[in-house]
C-alpha cells in the first residue's frame, strides 16, 4: 500500500536518477503582496516545494500552477490557492547539486489547518512524473531536514497509515 510522506521528507524519483522533492515549512504567514480579497476570513499559509538535482547532468523543471493541489481538513477540502502571491518554477534548469524553490500561498478556515494535504506533479524535461503527496498541518512541526523529529512526526506518519489501511479494509469489504 502506498503511503504519503510527511512534510519535509524527501521523494526521489526512480526514473530520474538524482531528483528528488520535498515539501517543507508549511508555516503560517500572510502573503507578501498582500492578501486577496477571495480569502476574507480564511487563515493564510505558505508552504514549499524544493527540487534538488543529485544527477550528474542539468535537468529543466516545470512547476507551474495547476502543478500542486493543497487539501486541508479532515474531508480534504480544496485550500484558497493564491496564484498572484506564489512563486513558482517555470522552465529552471537545475544542474548538478543545485536547488530550485516554489513558495505557495495559500489559506482555509483556521479549524482545518491541522490536517494539510500537498500533492504535487513535476515536469521533468518534458516528461511528468507520477503525482507524490505530503502530509503534514500546521502546529505538526517538521524537525532539520533529514533528522526525524520525534512524536509528532512518528504520530502523523502512524495516523496516515492507520487511515489508510482503514480505506483499504472498508474498500475490500
Amino acid at each position: 500500500m502506498y503511503e504519503p510522506n510527511v512534510v519535509g521528507d524527501w521523494q526521489e524519483y526512480d526514473e530520474h536518477p538524482g531528483l528528488r522533492v520535498r515539501v517543507h515549512r508549511l508555516e503560517p504567514g500572510e502573503p507578501p503582496r498582500g492578501r486577496d480579497d477571495a480569502a476574507a476570513g480564511l487563515t493564510y499559509f505558505s508552504v514549499r516545494v524544493t527540487v534538488e538535482n543529485r544527477g550528474g547532468r542539468n535537468v529543466g523543471i516545470h512547476l507551474e500552477d495547476g502543478q500542486i493541489d493543497v487539501r486541508i481538513g479532515p474531508e480534504g477540502e480544496g485550500a484558497f490557492l493564491d496564484w498572484r502571491n506564489s512563486q513558482f518554477i517555470e522552465g529552471f534548469d537545475v544542474y548538478p547539486l543545485r536547488r530550485a524553490t516554489a513558495v505557495l500561498y495559500a489559506a482555509g478556515p483556521e479549524a482545518s489547518l491541522s490536517h494539510v494535504d500537498v500533492q504535487v506533479q513535476l515536469r521533468v524535461d518534458e516528461e511528468w512524473t507520477g503525482r507524490r503527496l505530503w502530509s503534514g498541518g500546521i502546529g505538526a512541526h517538521e524537525g532539520p531536514a533529514g533528522t526525524p523529529s520525534g512524536g509528532v512526526r512518528e504520530g502523523l506518519a502512524q495516523q496516515i497509515g492507520v487511515f489508510l489501511q482503514e480505506q483499504a479494509e472498508e474498500g475490500s469489504a
